[in-house]
């Protein structure tokens, strides 16, 4: 199907899982595409038209590119929130995001996946990072839950499907669990100084795109889990020339072939796993932001309640 002219909204039955494509994967190879749709959310349009893809299994599943279909949007110009918005509108309850990323320790190698379990926030504050006390929303104040940034009941079960797949398809593939990702501005890559850093700060992994798409997908309360792949040593080796995106892309090859088989692997299970309504993983973000929002209803305008429930169906009116 043309994604020329995509439509505003899906007309088929909810959908579970959202994948987000980081750099090189900009869509899923060898899955049907059923539909395209582009969403207007009151935050904008998302970044990318959103495939609405059938699996061999009848699974639906949306997929949409961060940085855009032919990615032309930096880092910090990604629309996160439009993005996180839009997928919530089809009925996901899982985002499964990819990323490439740095590596900071020398034990997770380049083509190496690595599903993080923290977040160090090294960016500017030039992205929006919430829903509540930015644009129309400035006079809504919530505090999300963010001590673990990445679901704590997915996670592990994307781990372990991740190292079974990978183990069958790519054994040469180490996957790396519970690690550290430093989340820098960009778009230029780290001096060796920061690097460093970043290193004694306790990260393992680095890139530019881990937040504010986490916090808003918090905020919306969905589950998401980032699944990094590992493309450079960014630029903490003395021994090495610092990184490159000649050798980002070499890497990336690699790395989304790999992605591509994951992903055909997770979005079943995962889709399984969420759709029902008793699921723990489901029931423990549903409804998790009621006692977030610190300002009173009668305090907040009409048209940004609505704005609001356009993400949280509860929020009151």
């Amino acid at each position: 199907m043309s994604m020329d002219a995509p439509k505003s909204e899906w007309k088929g039955p909810a959908i579970r899982v959202g994948v987000i494509g980081g750099s090189g994967l900009y869509k899923l190879e060898g899955i049907e595409v059923v539909d395209v749709v582009r969403p207007l959310t009151p935050w904008g349009y998302p970044s990318s038209p959103i495939s609405i893809v059938r699996t061999e299994n009848g699974t639906h599943v949306a997929f949409l590119a961060r940085h855009g279909l032919t990615h032309s949007i930096p880092p910090s110009r990604v629309p996160s929130t439009a993005n996180i918005a839009a997928l919530k509108s089809l009925g996901v309850r899982a985002i499964l995001a990819f990323s490439a990323v740095g590596s900071l320790r020398e034990e997770i190698a380049p083509k190496d996946f690595v599903i993080p379990s923290q977040i160090i926030d090294r960016t500017k504050g030039v992205r929006r990072a919430s829903y509540f006390g930015e644009g129309e929303e400035c006079n809504v104040v919530a505090h999300a839950s963010f001590g673990d940034p990445y679901d704590i009941h997915l996670r592990p079960i994307v781990e372990n499907i991740v190292r079974e797949t990978l183990a069958q398809h790519a054994p040469s593939v180490k996957v790396h669990p519970g690690k550290t990702v430093v989340c820098m501005e960009g778009p230029a890559f780290s001096t060796r100084a920061e690097s460093i850093m970043y290193r004694q700060l306790g990260g393992d992994i680095i890139n530019m795109s881990a937040l504010p798409e986490a916090k808003l997908a918090r905020e919306a309360e969905l589950s998401y889990v980032l699944i990094a792949t590992a493309t450079d040593y960014d630029a903490w080796r003395e021994s090495s020339e610092t990184v490159s995106v000649a050798e980002v892309i070499e890497s990336l090859k690699h790395n989304v072939e790999a992605s591509q088989v994951v992903t055909k692997a997770l979005v079943d299970r995962v889709s399984a796993l969420v759709d029902d309504d008793d699921s723990h993983i489901f029931k423990s973000m549903d409804g998790s932001m009621r006692f977030s929002v610190m300002t009173k209803p009668e305090h907040i305008d009409d048209h940004v309640k609505e704005r609001l429930r356009y993400l949280l169906p509860w929020f009151p009116h």
